[in-house]
């Protein structure tokens, strides 16, 4: 059965637009799949409609995005959100008060325009109390044909700046991987394959709870040599997800 990433693995990081042989790959499926994104841009039903719109043959509970697990995952009133404004907008459509003021936990979504006084405010409202929670754990974060740090990089700079710990609500956290579990209706991860361009912000955690691993070199990661250092993780490389059929 398979964990399939989106951004980078079936769709492409600058037009947004499938990848050679992934929607042949997704129909082809005769095994059980769940599409797991860290979606954090769109509502997670946009985000679904978006991707059938694009031609992927996808159940609905085929598909999990870390917004379907936030309630379950982070019981606070006050959230204080760091990332694009269309992140903000969908936080707060969940029912969270997103506020500057003594906010309960920092929420960080992945973005290119982080500057240094993002960063100060992020460590000064931990320091003061608020929970430092990751959207996911992204190690890089593709945009625009360069790679800037992913939600991961930035968890673990504060959390080294401030001595807090951090938590992850999408990838690579075990306690999403076990959602995605429980929409295929099993429960050991042995079962499991995964499929993503982020050898390090995907591929690593669910390797570590006994899943197969593929990296593809359709996103982040362009050549085995980014991976070297994590390759014991990885059980085969392919350039994309169409080698796969």
């Amino acid at each position: 059965m398979y964990l399939v990433d989106v951004q980078g693995t079936l769709i492409d990081d600058n037009n947004k637009l499938p990848i050679d042989g992934a929607i042949e790959f997704i129909e082809n499926l005769k095994e059980p799949f769940v599409v797991v994104t860290n979606n954090t841009k769109k509502r997670s039903i946009e985000f679904y409609d978006f991707l059938k719109d694009l031609g992927f043959n996808i159940p609905k509970d085929s598909y999990l995005d870390p917004f379907m697990v936030l309630k379950n995952s982070l019981h606070v009133k006050k959230v204080c959100c760091f990332g694009p404004a269309e992140f903000k907008e969908v936080v707060e459509s969940l029912g969270y008060e997103n506020t500057t003021d003594k906010p309960e936990a920092i929420l960080v979504a992945s973005s290119i325009n982080f500057d240094s006084l993002d960063y100060a405010s992020m460590i000064e409202m931990v320091m003061d109390g608020a929970k430092l929670i990751g959207m996911h754990a992204t190690s890089t974060y593709a945009k625009e044909g360069r790679r800037f740090p992913g939600v991961g990089a930035i968890m673990k700079m504060v959390s080294y700046a401030t001595g807090s710990d951090y938590k992850v609500i999408g990838k690579p956290s075990e306690a999403f991987y076990k959602e995605a579990l429980k929409l295929l209706h099993v429960d050991d991860f042995k079962d499991i394959e995964m499929i993503s361009d982020d050898a390090v912000g995907d591929l690593v955690g669910i390797k570590e709870l006994g899943a197969k691993t593929t990296l593809v070199l359709s996103g982040k990661c362009k050549s085995e040599k980014e991976a070297l250092h994590v390759k014991s993780y990885i059980d085969r490389v392919v350039t994309n997800i169409g080698e796969l059929k």
